[in-house]
């Protein structure tokens, strides 16, 4: 990935960014994101096949304001605020992301795009805005 420690990547807002993780990188940025103060909310995508299941799951995870809508104009204003959530960062952890990918491919580039705007949105404000999408979720503890 980088020689540089993930605490000192993860709270630089200009190298924010969505990245396709395995379940234990996954696990490491995560606790990373949480070591360095960031909001880390995960989304469990498993059951989610379309736009409408999709923007309630990330709504849900993100504690949407109720007057959010239920839209894609909606889900990039939410995403690109996030003001309801206040924190010197946030990391986005989106398991089970390639059933989404697979169920619904046009969604799921839609989703994409909204994320990267969101992204430099809250670069722009100094704020890091990172999203892991993983195969599956966490990995079990042994």
């Amino acid at each position: 990935m980088t020689d540089i420690e993930p605490g000192t990547l993860l709270v630089d807002p200009a190298r924010a960014g969505i990245c396709f993780v395995d379940t234990r990188e996954r696990d490491a940025m995560a606790d990373a994101a949480l070591a360095s103060g960031l909001k880390v909310v995960t989304v469990d995508l498993s059951a989610v096949r379309d736009k409408h299941t999709l923007i309630d799951a990330i709504a849900a995870a993100l504690e949407f304001p109720p007057e959010s809508g239920h839209n894609w104009d909606a889900l990039a204003d939410s995403l690109g605020d996030l003001s309801w959530l206040p924190a010197p960062g946030y990391m986005l952890l989106l398991d089970h992301a390639l059933a989404l990918r697979e169920a619904a491919p046009d969604d799921f580039r839609t989703l994409l795009e909204i994320l990267d705007d969101a992204t430099r949105s809250h670069a722009s404000a100094g704020t890091p805005l990172w999203t892991m999408l993983t195969e599956t979720g966490p990995v079990p503890a042994t």
